[in-house]
């Protein structure tokens, strides 16, 4: 079974394709038009072991547009690559420090989009990257991949190590939730099925 999704979006706002393989290798492709963001989205994909490619093109009017349409298309991909979850471990969590910083993600596969943000930021920019995107990234992926999302910077004083944290204990996480056990062809719900 080949856990793959490509999709695009276009509105008067962005254009964005992407690809997602959830059993990947790695492999990167990333150009939203936000250095940070792509530097984000990489170490995701790295730690996720998943391959990405994403080509975004937003308007002029700031980054918001393309991180929030980034978020949903992501959200998306996971979604339909997922299919009916059959196998899957379902639950995950992973604690990821980065020097002084230490994050935590815990993610249920759920069919329902919940994020809990707990993530206190210092910072208006980061780079390129408005902060306050962080969460609005968070809310437009988990309401996409109906997945409930609990992310907290546990403690930290850099605001690029607090994020790259989190970003390294999302992939991390969503490839331990993702993973098949072999020979599992249950769906992980007593209801039977996860929508």
């Amino acid at each position: 079974m080949k856990r793959k999704s490509t999709l695009s979006r276009s509105t008067t706002e962005t254009e964005i394709s992407l690809s997602l393989s959830i059993d990947g290798s790695g492999v990167v492709n990333i150009n939203t038009g936000v250095g940070f963001f792509d530097h984000m989205l990489t170490l995701f994909t790295k730690h996720g072991q998943f391959d990405l490619t994403i080509d975004a093109h937003g308007d002029e009017a700031d980054n918001h547009h393309a991180i929030e349409d980034i978020g949903i298309l992501l959200g998306k991909a996971f979604y339909e690559a997922l299919g009916d979850k059959a196998g899957i471990n379902r639950y995950a969590f992973a604690f990821t420090p980065m020097d002084e910083a230490l994050c935590r993600t815990c993610v249920d596969i759920s069919g329902r989009g919940t994020l809990v943000f707990d993530v206190p930021l210092t910072r208006e920019f980061i780079g390129d990257f408005e902060t306050e995107m962080l969460e609005e990234f968070f809310l437009a992926f988990t309401n996409n991949s109906k997945m409930t999302i609990h992310v907290a910077s546990l403690y930290g004083k850099n605001n690029h190590h607090i994020v790259e944290g989190i970003f390294k204990s999302l992939g991390r996480t969503l490839k331990d939730a993702c993973t098949i056990e072999a020979g599992n062809t249950e769906i992980p719900s007593t209801k039977g099925i996860i929508e």
